[in-house]
């Protein structure tokens, strides 16, 4: 059989890769729990119409179909694009189990059909939290979920050496009661072309806002100065009233925003900013958002993102509003480690390897070697009883920082250190005992 080709979309890691990244999903686990959110799994699948009702999302789905379904049978069934829209569905389904504020994380694979670039991938890794109420959800629960959110990135930088974050956050409150003080009927499509600033330019979304849906001049600029607005702090409040435009539904976005900013940025310095353009693409966002870049990588875009939403899920007689964001896993991961920029110790958890003297003496190898995972060292016993300068080269090889010897001894292989050892007392140093992550 000829080697294959790798298939573009789909990256796959490395052992020394695959370290990193469970090290990353366990702070985030970690932290998820600490602030009370509990795990749920969805399946895969969903039915088309439940994939396609929100957002201009239809090209991006994967279809499924049986290899055995009958002759022109209709594609009903697709795969997840994101855990947020799977989320509503299991709410509605499960809501008469749930207790309310319903506090959720979920680390799964999705899949879009996009084309696939750096940082854009086909079948990748997401972790969300979303908290979701049943008819109403506190305002305050908008502050918490980007606190949530700084404080994981925040181990994800001192503990791994990921790059530090920004947020940049905005409230739709706020741009839709802007946009209808200036008279604008069609908000939301607004919000559409004011998304795509940061790509084509100011004066490229004037161009698009008076071309394509038929604003002034004078309105489409006013736009335009909303969305140039950024600010670490609450003083963007004062340059938006000096724009001029008055609305009750601005006031309230208005407060909301300057709250999480005052928050956060106690709570956090220096990792969030009020960014006014940002707008978030799916429609069911309905107050404030958050998109999140590496300092360093903005390049990259947003790794995570997210926002309140007030009708996603709703039954017809009960409404759950909910507010989530998403961490974009593989697309924080893969740049970093295929570019050298995160290393790992050894590719292996292994702490230890037992030497075996002869095939005659390996159950008493394995017998140390259940001695030292009984305490939960990493130990694995050589494949082959073979001259022992054979077995200290495998496990250096392997990156194995210890060689135990049946004469009741342990080797340190990277200094020479050799040292007689119990093997129901010894412990390596704590730094050896697990695989450590962090910048290369």
């Amino acid at each position: 059989m000829s080697r294959p080709k790798p298939i573009s979309g789909y990256p796959e890691f490395l052992p020394a890769g695959r370290i990193i990244e469970q090290r990353a999903l366990d702070i985030l686990r970690e932290s998820f729990e600490l602030h009370g959110f509990g795990s749920i799994e969805t399946r895969v699948m969903e039915p088309l119409d439940v994939l396609s009702r929100k957002g201009e999302i239809d090209k991006e789905i994967f279809t499924v179909r049986r290899l055995h379904a009958e002759e022109g049978a209709a594609d009903e069934m697709g795969l997840h694009f994101d855990l947020t829209v799977p989320l509503a569905r299991y709410v509605l389904e499960n809501a008469g189990h749930l207790a309310y504020p319903f506090r959720r994380y979920q680390i799964q694979k999705v899949w879009r059909g996009e084309r696939p670039q750096e940082g854009r991938y086909r079948e990748f890794c997401q972790a969300d939290i979303d908290i979701i109420g049943s008819e109403t959800l506190a305002a305050h629960h908008d502050v918490e979920i980007p606190l949530v959110a700084l404080e994981a990135f925040e181990r994800l930088h001192t503990e791994l050496g990921i790059p530090p974050v920004l947020m940049h956050v905005n409230n739709r409150k706020l741009s839709q009661g802007f946009y209808e003080g200036l008279g604008i009927d069609d908000t939301a499509a607004v919000l559409q072309r004011v998304d795509k600033f940061d790509k084509i330019g100011p004066d490229a979304v004037v161009d698009l806002l008076k071309g394509e849906l038929g604003l002034t001049e004078t309105v489409a600029r006013q736009c335009v100065a909303l969305a140039d607005i950024q600010s670490a702090d609450a003083s963007f409040v004062d340059r938006v009233r000096a724009l001029g435009v008055r609305s009750d539904l601005l006031d309230q976005g208005l407060e909301e925003l300057a709250t999480l900013v005052t928050t956060a940025a106690a709570a956090v310095p220096g990792r969030i900013v009020a960014d006014l353009k940002i707008a978030r693409g799916l429609d069911y966002y309905t107050g404030t958002v958050y998109e999140t870049e590496l300092v360093g990588y903005e390049k990259m875009g947003s790794v995570a993102s997210g926002g309140r939403y007030d009708s996603l899920a709703s039954d017809g007689k009960t409404t759950y509003p909910g507010v989530g964001y998403s961490f974009g896993v593989t697309r924080i991961l893969v740049p970093l480690v295929t570019k050298g920029k995160l290393a790992v110790s050894r590719s292996v958890p292994t702490c230890v390897l037992v030497a075996v003297d002869s095939e005659e003496a390996r159950p008493e190898a394995i017998a140390t070697a259940q001695k030292l995972r009984a305490r939960g060292i990493p130990t694995e016993v050589a494949p082959k009883a073979d001259r022992f300068g054979k077995q200290i080269r495998y496990a250096d090889r392997r990156g194995i920082p210890f060689v135990w010897f049946s004469s009741g001894e342990v080797k340190d292989i990277r200094s020479g250190d050799q040292l007689a050892a119990d093997a129901d007392a010894w412990m390596p140093p704590e730094a050896d005992l697990t695989p450590n992550v962090g910048p290369a």
